[in-house]
């Protein structure tokens, strides 16, 4: 090969690769799909109440509570890296039917938060739920599951790690950034050049609370064996939950025996 065309080669991969490094926010973030918010849990017939959550560093994240009569319990959910609170209503409604009432909170820059999101400002996010939940609205931290999908799985098993919560849940979680971004750009130093981490693999070693970790075999975003890592990590007491579908359309409330395996873990939790 000439000279001159592998010249030309590696100034463009070395172009691409300072791209990545310098926007690859973009890669982990999409604030702007689903930007507006759809329709509210009232659209379900569920009591639910809209919350201003404000952060320690100035930002202010808009929020959803939805109690239950007789709550077992309180479910703080962190949602995925696209959309906003609105795409979660089946999830809310599915805890609302197990008796348990629930915080949903935007990430800043999402849905009608205010800011711009970053791996620490979805920490500091996290660390402003929890004490709006425990604070504001009195409720236990042995009362709290955290429950986290995707990208807000990482969020929710770090908070997980620094608070004593009643039980964890990770639906569809990545090990760490660097992990499945290896995987996805295979022709990239992605270990090298990234400023994301989203450890989950860590923050389960450090967990003390029950996890159930959910993963489909099918999931064309995250492979499952991220699961299978997940629940490796974790220490007893710990369930692994298979699921069927794609990452967008494998959810827990999709299947009346993934909901009940659930209902088993959270009973399970509570009696501890």
């Amino acid at each position: 090969m000439p000279w001159n065309i592998i010249v030309s080669v590696a100034i463009a991969y070395a172009v691409i690769v300072v791209l990545v490094f310098l926007f690859q926010s973009r890669l982990v973030y999409f604030p702007q799909i689903g930007r507006e918010v759809a329709v509210t849990p009232q659209a379900y017939g569920l009591p639910f109440e809209a919350v201003t959550i404000a952060t320690g560093d100035g930002e202010k994240l808009a929020a959803w509570w939805v109690p239950a009569a007789g709550a077992r319990g309180t479910v703080l959910i962190f949602h995925g890296n696209a959309g906003n609170i609105s795409h979660r209503l089946d999830y809310l409604a599915m805890f609302h039917r197990m008796s348990y009432a629930t915080l949903i909170v935007d990430y800043r820059g999402y849905g009608q938060s205010t800011g711009s999101p970053s791996e620490e400002g979805t920490y500091r996010d996290a660390e402003a739920a929890w004490r709006w939940l425990t604070v504001e609205r009195g409720v236990k931290a042995g009362d709290i599951v955290l429950f986290g999908e995707s990208l807000g799985g990482a969020v929710a098993a770090w908070l997980a790690a620094r608070v004593t919560p009643r039980a964890l849940i990770l639906a569809s979680t990545f090990t760490s950034v660097p992990d499945l971004g290896a995987q996805v750009y295979p022709f990239l130093p992605v270990r090298l050049i990234s400023r994301f981490s989203y450890d989950t693999r860590a923050a389960l070693q450090a967990l003390k609370a029950p996890v159930l970790i959910a993963h489909s075999r099918e999931d064309d975003i995250v492979p499952y064996a991220h699961g299978q890592a997940l629940f490796v990590a974790a220490s007893e007491p710990k369930q692994f939950l298979e699921m069927r579908g794609g990452h967008n359309d494998g959810f827990i409330f999709m299947r009346q025996e993934w909901v009940a395996q659930l209902g088993a873990f959270l009973e399970r939790a509570a009696a501890r």
